[in-house]
């Protein structure tokens, strides 16, 4: 066996695995998922860009009191 039916053997596979999402336990989830309205993306957008800035400027601040204590360069 080469390593091209190898390869083709593991693609097949792995197309096998994910043909099958639809159809099992989780086909129900994918049925009921729906496309969220303007106004829903935009609140989760900005919660996680509110999110982004607070973890941005606690590292800042905590590079700004190792920079003080301990002299960064």
């Amino acid at each position: 066996m080469t390593i091209d039916d190898k390869l083709l053997d593991f693609q097949d596979k792995i197309e096998r695995k994910v043909g099958g999402i639809g159809k099992g336990k989780y086909a129900r989830i994918l049925k009921m998922a729906k496309k969220p309205a303007r106004d829903e993306y935009l609140k989760v957008v900005m919660i996680t860009g509110v999110g982004i800035v607070i973890l941005g400027l606690v590292g800042f601040f905590i590079y700004l009191i190792m920079g003080v204590y301990i002299h960064l360069p």
